[in-house]
């Protein structure tokens, strides 16, 4: 009995080290803080082809930006939810857009497209920023995956900084649920 007791304890230790590792993680602009101009190059949106600043073209409205140096299942999925979310939201002018930290623009490009396209994403743009460590300003961790914050009025209201291996389906649902936060 002892020695379940102590091998229950160990691994309750295990398991809240491993939560609290996760929640640990940084990245992105504080929640609070806010978040400053800065140039994406447009795969997938309303200006294919060009370079331009989303956070300058979306003003005051709630905005979700996701930042992710893989494309993988689950980070299109979570796109695909929050581009969802948006078009339920017309009414409150909600915006979305996706920034790939990549090194290799143009393989991103290609890849982005696709993903628009089998994903079926239609209300947000799927961009790439050259340079895998992000925006300055934004303080993007290395150790993080994926960041997704959200703002309203230039004001940061919601900050998520994962591994790939953190974002699962609850995860998702949670980001999601988030949007909340910025909506009326």
């Amino acid at each position: 009995m002892k020695r379940l007791l102590t091998l229950t304890a160990a691994l309750m230790f295990i398991a809240s080290g491993s939560f609290s590792s996760a929640a640990e993680l940084k990245s992105g602009i504080e929640v609070g803080g806010k978040p400053g101009a800065y140039t994406v190059n447009d795969c997938t949106g309303p200006n294919a082809g060009k370079s331009l600043c989303y956070r300058c073209s979306y003003g005051g409205r709630p905005v979700v930006n996701i930042f992710a140096r893989e494309m993988n299942g689950d980070v299109q999925e979570l796109i695909a939810q929050i581009d969802a979310k948006v078009g339920e939201n017309r009414d409150q002018k909600m915006a979305a857009f996706v920034v790939h930290l990549t090194d290799d623009a143009d393989t991103s490009n290609a890849a982005l497209k696709k993903i628009a396209d089998s994903k079926k994403i239609k209300n947000t743009p799927l961009t790439n920023f050259e340079g895998e460590a992000g925006p300055s300003a934004y303080n993007i961790s290395k150790d993080a995956d994926i960041t997704v914050l959200m703002w309203v009025k230039g004001e940061v209201k919601v900050n998520h900084a994962m591994k790939k291996s953190d974002l699962s389906k609850d995860t998702i649902n949670k980001i999601v649920k988030d949007t909340s936060k910025i909506l009326n």
